[in-house]
Protein backbone atom coordinates (compact mmCIF):
# COMPACT_ATOMS: atom_id res chain seq x y z
CA UNK A 1 0.00 0.00 0.00
CA UNK A 2 1.12 3.56 -0.60
CA UNK A 3 -1.40 5.66 1.28
CA UNK A 4 0.11 8.48 3.28
CA UNK A 5 -0.96 11.50 5.24
CA UNK A 6 0.77 14.61 6.44
CA UNK A 7 -0.21 17.77 8.23
CA UNK A 8 -3.33 18.06 10.35
CA UNK A 9 -5.72 16.45 7.87
CA UNK A 10 -5.88 13.60 5.41
CA UNK A 11 -5.39 14.57 1.77
CA UNK A 12 -8.80 14.75 0.13
CA UNK A 13 -12.13 14.40 1.84
CA UNK A 14 -11.74 11.10 3.68
CA UNK A 15 -9.19 8.57 4.88
CA UNK A 16 -8.18 5.95 2.32
CA UNK A 17 -9.83 2.56 2.52
CA UNK A 18 -7.75 -0.34 3.81
CA UNK A 19 -7.96 -4.11 3.63
CA UNK A 20 -7.84 -5.33 7.21
CA UNK A 21 -6.81 -8.99 7.32
CA UNK A 22 -8.37 -9.61 10.68
CA UNK A 23 -8.04 -13.38 10.22
CA UNK A 24 -4.23 -13.21 10.11
CA UNK A 25 -2.15 -12.30 13.19
CA UNK A 26 0.04 -9.21 12.89
CA UNK A 27 3.00 -8.37 15.13
CA UNK A 28 1.76 -4.80 15.79
CA UNK A 29 -1.63 -6.03 16.95
CA UNK A 30 -0.07 -8.78 19.08
CA UNK A 31 2.13 -6.11 20.66
CA UNK A 32 -0.97 -4.00 21.28
CA UNK A 33 -2.51 -6.97 23.09
CA UNK A 34 0.59 -7.36 25.30
CA UNK A 35 0.30 -3.67 26.19
CA UNK A 36 -3.32 -4.15 27.22
CA UNK A 37 -4.72 -2.40 24.15
CA UNK A 38 -8.03 -3.10 22.43
CA UNK A 39 -7.00 -2.72 18.78
CA UNK A 40 -6.53 -6.41 18.09
CA UNK A 41 -8.61 -9.25 16.73
CA UNK A 42 -9.27 -12.88 17.68
CA UNK A 43 -6.44 -14.13 15.47
CA UNK A 44 -4.01 -11.73 17.16
CA UNK A 45 -5.24 -12.64 20.64
CA UNK A 46 -5.04 -16.36 19.93
CA UNK A 47 -1.44 -16.08 18.68
CA UNK A 48 -0.45 -13.79 21.57
CA UNK A 49 -2.07 -16.12 24.11
CA UNK A 50 0.05 -19.01 22.84
CA UNK A 51 3.18 -16.91 23.30
CA UNK A 52 2.11 -15.81 26.78
CA UNK A 53 1.41 -19.42 27.76
CA UNK A 54 5.02 -20.26 26.95
CA UNK A 55 6.60 -17.04 28.18
CA UNK A 56 4.34 -14.83 30.33
CA UNK A 57 7.11 -12.24 30.64
CA UNK A 58 6.46 -11.09 27.07
CA UNK A 59 3.80 -8.67 28.38
CA UNK A 60 5.89 -6.90 31.06
CA UNK A 61 8.80 -6.89 28.60
CA UNK A 62 6.67 -5.12 26.00
CA UNK A 63 5.64 -2.50 28.54
CA UNK A 64 9.28 -2.02 29.59
CA UNK A 65 10.19 -1.50 25.95
CA UNK A 66 7.51 1.17 25.66
CA UNK A 67 8.90 2.99 28.69
CA UNK A 68 12.38 2.79 27.15
CA UNK A 69 11.04 4.57 24.07
CA UNK A 70 9.64 7.38 26.21
CA UNK A 71 12.88 7.88 28.15
CA UNK A 72 14.98 7.80 24.99
CA UNK A 73 12.78 10.33 23.20
CA UNK A 74 12.91 12.66 26.21
CA UNK A 75 16.68 12.30 26.19
CA UNK A 76 16.86 13.16 22.48
CA UNK A 77 14.59 16.16 23.01
CA UNK A 78 16.87 17.28 25.83
CA UNK A 79 19.76 17.23 23.37
CA UNK A 80 17.85 19.66 21.16
CA UNK A 81 16.56 17.13 18.62
CA UNK A 82 13.37 18.46 17.05
CA UNK A 83 12.84 15.90 14.26
CA UNK A 84 11.92 12.24 14.56
CA UNK A 85 11.60 9.43 12.01
CA UNK A 86 9.81 6.60 13.84
CA UNK A 87 9.76 3.42 11.73
CA UNK A 88 7.55 0.61 12.97
CA UNK A 89 5.56 2.88 15.23
CA UNK A 90 2.75 0.40 15.87
CA UNK A 91 -0.74 1.11 17.12
CA UNK A 92 -1.12 4.31 19.17
CA UNK A 93 -0.58 3.72 22.88
CA UNK A 94 0.40 5.79 25.88
CA UNK A 95 3.23 8.26 25.26
CA UNK A 96 3.59 8.08 21.50
CA UNK A 97 6.79 9.60 20.13
CA UNK A 98 5.15 12.88 19.12
CA UNK A 99 3.44 13.24 22.50
CA UNK A 100 6.72 12.82 24.38
CA UNK A 101 8.78 14.98 22.02
CA UNK A 102 6.21 17.77 21.78
CA UNK A 103 5.72 17.82 25.55
CA UNK A 104 9.38 18.91 25.73
CA UNK A 105 9.46 21.02 22.56
CA UNK A 106 6.05 21.80 21.00
CA UNK A 107 7.64 22.58 17.62
CA UNK A 108 8.97 19.02 17.20
CA UNK A 109 8.21 17.27 13.90
CA UNK A 110 7.50 13.54 13.80
CA UNK A 111 7.07 11.19 10.85
CA UNK A 112 5.61 7.79 11.66
CA UNK A 113 6.08 4.78 9.37
CA UNK A 114 4.30 1.44 9.63
CA UNK A 115 2.82 -1.15 7.30
CA UNK A 116 -0.11 -2.51 9.31
CA UNK A 117 -3.48 -1.36 7.90
CA UNK A 118 -5.01 -0.94 11.35
CA UNK A 119 -2.26 1.57 12.17
CA UNK A 120 -3.35 3.46 9.07
CA UNK A 121 -6.89 3.58 10.40
CA UNK A 122 -5.53 5.26 13.54
CA UNK A 123 -3.44 7.79 11.64
CA UNK A 124 -5.77 10.62 12.61
CA UNK A 125 -4.88 10.02 16.25
CA UNK A 126 -1.19 9.95 15.38
CA UNK A 127 -1.55 13.20 13.46
CA UNK A 128 -3.02 15.08 16.41
CA UNK A 129 0.13 16.94 17.39
CA UNK A 130 0.69 20.44 18.70
CA UNK A 131 -0.18 23.50 16.58
CA UNK A 132 3.51 24.49 16.59
CA UNK A 133 4.80 21.10 15.47
CA UNK A 134 4.01 18.73 12.66
CA UNK A 135 3.16 15.04 12.63
CA UNK A 136 2.89 12.88 9.52
CA UNK A 137 2.22 9.24 8.74
CA UNK A 138 3.47 7.00 5.94
CA UNK A 139 2.21 3.48 5.23
CA UNK A 140 5.37 1.63 4.17
CA UNK A 141 7.73 -1.19 5.06
CA UNK A 142 11.09 -0.56 6.75
CA UNK A 143 12.82 -2.34 3.87
CA UNK A 144 11.54 0.19 1.33
CA UNK A 145 13.99 2.87 2.41
CA UNK A 146 14.04 4.68 -0.95
CA UNK A 147 10.29 5.29 -0.90
CA UNK A 148 10.25 6.24 2.77
CA UNK A 149 13.09 8.75 2.45
CA UNK A 150 11.65 10.33 -0.69
CA UNK A 151 7.96 10.35 0.30
CA UNK A 152 6.04 13.64 0.58
CA UNK A 153 5.23 12.82 4.21
CA UNK A 154 8.94 12.61 5.02
CA UNK A 155 9.42 16.10 3.57
CA UNK A 156 8.29 17.29 7.01
CA UNK A 157 11.89 16.60 8.06
CA UNK A 158 14.94 18.72 7.23
CA UNK A 159 17.85 16.33 6.72
CA UNK A 160 20.37 19.15 6.98
CA UNK A 161 19.55 19.24 10.71
CA UNK A 162 19.84 16.39 13.27
CA UNK A 163 17.10 13.76 13.22
CA UNK A 164 16.22 11.04 15.72
CA UNK A 165 15.88 7.71 13.92
CA UNK A 166 13.73 5.22 15.84
CA UNK A 167 13.57 1.50 15.11
CA UNK A 168 12.14 0.28 18.40
CA UNK A 169 11.17 -3.42 18.65
CA UNK A 170 11.26 -3.69 14.86
CA UNK A 171 14.29 -5.43 13.39
CA UNK A 172 13.65 -8.77 15.09
CA UNK A 173 10.81 -9.08 12.56
CA UNK A 174 13.26 -8.66 9.66
CA UNK A 175 15.10 -11.89 8.77
CA UNK A 176 18.80 -12.03 7.99
CA UNK A 177 18.10 -12.80 4.34
CA UNK A 178 16.49 -9.36 4.00
CA UNK A 179 19.67 -7.67 5.24
CA UNK A 180 18.28 -5.63 8.14
CA UNK A 181 21.72 -4.21 8.90
CA UNK A 182 22.24 -3.11 5.30
CA UNK A 183 18.83 -1.43 5.19
CA UNK A 184 19.48 0.32 8.49
CA UNK A 185 22.83 1.58 7.19
CA UNK A 186 21.05 3.30 4.31
CA UNK A 187 18.90 5.24 6.79
CA UNK A 188 21.93 6.04 8.94
CA UNK A 189 23.82 7.32 5.90
CA UNK A 190 21.36 10.14 5.19
CA UNK A 191 21.22 11.33 8.79
CA UNK A 192 23.36 14.44 9.42
CA UNK A 193 25.96 14.56 12.20
CA UNK A 194 24.40 15.02 15.61
CA UNK A 195 21.50 12.72 14.74
CA UNK A 196 20.38 10.16 17.32
CA UNK A 197 19.47 6.51 16.80
CA UNK A 198 17.03 4.96 19.29
CA UNK A 199 17.01 1.20 18.91
CA UNK A 200 15.69 -1.88 20.71
CA UNK A 201 15.62 -5.52 19.68
CA UNK A 202 14.36 -8.80 21.10
CA UNK A 203 16.95 -11.23 22.40
CA UNK A 204 17.21 -14.68 23.95
CA UNK A 205 20.40 -13.76 25.81
CA UNK A 206 18.41 -12.70 28.86
CA UNK A 207 16.48 -15.97 29.15
CA UNK A 208 18.09 -18.98 30.81
CA UNK A 209 15.80 -21.59 29.24
CA UNK A 210 16.83 -21.95 25.59
CA UNK A 211 14.00 -24.39 24.88
CA UNK A 212 11.50 -21.82 26.15
CA UNK A 213 13.00 -19.24 23.78
CA UNK A 214 12.79 -21.63 20.85
CA UNK A 215 9.17 -22.35 21.70
CA UNK A 216 8.33 -18.62 21.59
CA UNK A 217 9.93 -18.31 18.15
CA UNK A 218 7.97 -21.37 16.97
CA UNK A 219 4.74 -19.84 18.29
CA UNK A 220 5.32 -16.69 16.25
CA UNK A 221 6.38 -18.63 13.16
CA UNK A 222 3.37 -20.93 13.50
CA UNK A 223 1.13 -17.87 13.47
CA UNK A 224 2.78 -16.64 10.28
CA UNK A 225 4.82 -13.93 12.02
CA UNK A 226 8.55 -14.32 11.54
CA UNK A 227 10.61 -13.59 14.66
CA UNK A 228 14.41 -13.51 14.84
CA UNK A 229 15.81 -12.64 18.27
CA UNK A 230 19.51 -11.72 18.11
CA UNK A 231 22.41 -11.74 20.52
CA UNK A 232 23.74 -8.69 22.32
CA UNK A 233 26.87 -8.73 20.13
CA UNK A 234 24.76 -8.82 16.97
CA UNK A 235 22.49 -6.05 18.26
CA UNK A 236 25.50 -3.91 19.11
CA UNK A 237 26.66 -4.21 15.49
CA UNK A 238 23.60 -2.25 14.37
CA UNK A 239 25.16 0.81 16.05
CA UNK A 240 28.41 0.55 14.06
CA UNK A 241 29.84 3.93 13.05
CA UNK A 242 27.87 5.90 15.62
CA UNK A 243 28.89 6.81 19.17
CA UNK A 244 27.03 4.52 21.55
CA UNK A 245 26.03 6.41 24.68
CA UNK A 246 26.24 5.15 28.26
CA UNK A 247 25.16 2.70 29.51
CA UNK A 248 25.55 1.04 26.10
CA UNK A 249 23.42 -1.86 24.90
CA UNK A 250 21.52 -3.00 27.99
CA UNK A 251 18.16 -4.56 28.90
CA UNK A 252 15.56 -1.95 28.01
CA UNK A 253 14.52 -1.54 31.65
CA UNK A 254 18.11 -0.60 32.54
CA UNK A 255 18.65 2.14 29.97
CA UNK A 256 18.85 5.32 32.05
CA UNK A 257 16.03 4.31 34.42
CA UNK A 258 13.95 7.12 35.85
CA UNK A 259 12.79 5.41 39.02
CA UNK A 260 9.62 3.92 37.55
CA UNK A 261 8.62 1.20 40.04
CA UNK A 262 7.66 -1.20 37.23
CA UNK A 263 11.17 -1.06 35.83
CA UNK A 264 12.70 -1.32 39.29
CA UNK A 265 10.69 -4.49 39.97
CA UNK A 266 11.37 -6.05 36.57
CA UNK A 267 13.81 -8.95 36.52
CA UNK A 268 16.45 -8.80 33.79
CA UNK A 269 15.05 -12.01 32.30
CA UNK A 270 11.67 -10.28 31.88
CA UNK A 271 13.00 -7.40 29.78
CA UNK A 272 13.25 -9.60 26.70
CA UNK A 273 15.05 -6.95 24.66
CA UNK A 274 18.20 -4.90 24.58
CA UNK A 275 18.08 -1.19 23.89
CA UNK A 276 20.54 1.58 23.22
CA UNK A 277 20.97 5.12 21.95
CA UNK A 278 23.78 6.43 19.76
CA UNK A 279 24.80 9.74 18.18
CA UNK A 280 26.20 10.16 14.69
CA UNK A 281 29.65 11.75 14.96
CA UNK A 282 30.78 14.73 12.89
Amino acid sequence: MADEASGPEWPGDHAPSVDLRTDVPHSARMYDYYLGGKDNFPADREAAAKVLEIFPDVAPGARANRRFLGRAVRFAAGLGIRQYLDIGTGIPAAENTHEVAQSVAPDSRVVYVDNDPIVLTHARALLAGTPEGRTAYLDADFRDDERILSAPATAALDFTQPVALLTVALLHFVPDEDGPGDVLERYKAVMPPGSVMIFSHATTDLVDDSEESKAVVRAYTGAGVGLMPRSRDRITEFFTGWDLLDPGVVPVSEWRPDGNPHDSALAVSQAGAFGGVAIKPA
